[in-house]
């Protein structure tokens, strides 16, 4: 493997900014990590990075090679022509960010789109930013797309070592195989390097995922302020107001619908108030549900994964 140190360099002033904060925190700072390209279903994280970059104060500490590790054929980047000549181009970022909560408080963002090529050199590359970041718990964040009604709580499924810090979700599923990613490449490599990391993954309804559906990252940041100490308000709220925006409009679309979507949705809410049953009264006494199987989640992952693919020119 050639060097992970060569896809990344350091910002003198950012990084000086980190290690001041570092020495603040004795017990290390939190990283918050999410790359656009691979299933997030409803926009869930990319509305999370876009919203903390927007509403509070950040510094960049390092920069990844963009030009080795995006493959410009596959997502084109934008470029801005006028009259006569290009004037713009929109250059791709994967970057590090030393951020402020509301409270002052310091921790990293790391986003950008995901890497297309050198996946275990990237995850290697990271891991020394973990560790040179002092980072104490690294989290990772981005929407699934479900068999779940929208007229429900926004379901989470924790994991990665650090699934304690979100208690009261399990998994819907003992096993299942999907397509990869570099976000959970990284949760994987860290783990096993004896670092702590958690991943948050939001339920979001399958007939929905390909919106930005902003329930779904509202209960994923509830749950990262949760487990983390963080506070977060002005992200919370923009996204709570969103949330109430958009649910408006899905009832107005859903009772301007056919007859075969309200099926739909009364459907996913009889599984779904069926399974909160089971949980609250026990497996002895509950009706039997079915449940989808982990191919059958693998596949909705796949199918999702494909109709993004596409969607890009």
């Amino acid at each position: 493997m050639l060097d992970p140190q060569d896809l990344y360099a350091w910002e003198p002033k950012g990084l000086a900014i980190a290690d001041m904060a570092l020495a603040q925190e004795s017990a290390g700072l939190i990283m918050l990590y999410h790359f656009d390209g691979y299933i997030d279903a409803g926009e869930t994280g990319e509305q999370i990075v876009e919203s903390l970059l927007e509403t509070l104060p950040h510094q960049v500490v390092a920069r990844f090679d963009h030009d080795r590790l995006v493959d410009y054929r596959a997502r084109r980047p934008l470029l801005t022509f006028r009259r006569d000549r290009w004037t713009a181009y929109e250059t791709p970022a994967i970057e590090v960010r030393i951020v402020q909560d509301a409270t002052g408080a310091p921790f990293l963002l790391l986003s950008g789109p995901e890497p297309d090529v050198e996946w275990e050199r990237f995850a290697v590359a990271v891991r020394q930013v973990v560790e040179r970041l002092g980072v104490r718990l690294s989290v990772n964040f981005h929407g699934i797309p479900m068999g779940v009604p929208h007229t429900r709580p926004v379901g989470l499924t924790p994991h990665g070592n650090r699934a304690d810090l979100v208690p009261g979700h399990r998994s819907p599923f003992d096993e299942a195989q999907v397509p990869g990613s570099a976000a959970a490449l990284i949760e994987y490599r860290l783990s096993e390097a004896g670092h702590d990391v958690l991943g948050i993954a939001a339920h979001v309804p399958h007939y929905l995922a390909r919106s930005a559906y902003p329930d779904a990252a509202l209960t994923a940041v509830e749950a990262v302020t949760a487990a983390t100490g963080l506070v977060l308000p002005a992200v919370a709220h923009g996204l709570r107001t969103a949330a109430q925006r958009t649910q408006t409009e899905i009832e107005r679309q859903i009772g301007e619908g056919d007859e075969e979507l309200v099926a739909l949705v009364k459907g996913l809410e009889h599984q779904y108030d069926a399974i909160a049953g089971v949980e609250t009264r026990g497996s002895l006494v509950a009706e039997p549900v079915d449940l989808p199987s982990a191919d059958e989640i693998g596949r909705e992952f796949e199918r999702f994964l494909a109709e993004r693919e596409g969607d890009n020119p």
